[in-house]
């Protein structure tokens, strides 16, 4: 009893080091999003920091204009980051989890 006890403590500080180390390579990936016309791009990592903004000199005239952009664009990039995000971790999660009956609905 004491070795499965141990042995799934084993396994979940593994996954937790996985999770770190997932956590420190997803800084490292890269998401693209710009809106419809091209004329504001921005880059994210996948643990949703903005890396690069680039505004087009044509949307500097209209502050509102930019605005809205800025808004939608950048919602558009977190919302793929966090999906990125989630799936990487929640891979390294599942993969490091203990069989126990019932626990695969937690990560679906």
């Amino acid at each position: 009893m004491f070795g499965d006890i141990m042995g799934m403590m084993g396994k979940l500080k593994e996954t937790q080091q996985k999770i770190e180390d997932t956590k420190k390579r997803l800084d490292t990936v890269l998401v693209d999003e710009q809106s419809s016309d091209g004329l504001l791009k921005v880059t994210l990592t996948a643990n949703r920091t903005i890396r690069n903004v680039s505004i087009d000199e044509s949307l500097l005239a209209d502050k509102d204009q930019l605005e809205d952009y800025l808004v939608m664009v950048l919602n558009k990039a977190i919302e793929k980051a966090t999906s990125v995000n989630e799936a990487e971790l929640g891979a390294v999660a599942k993969d490091g989890m203990p069989n126990i009956p019932g626990m695969d609905n937690l990560f679906k």
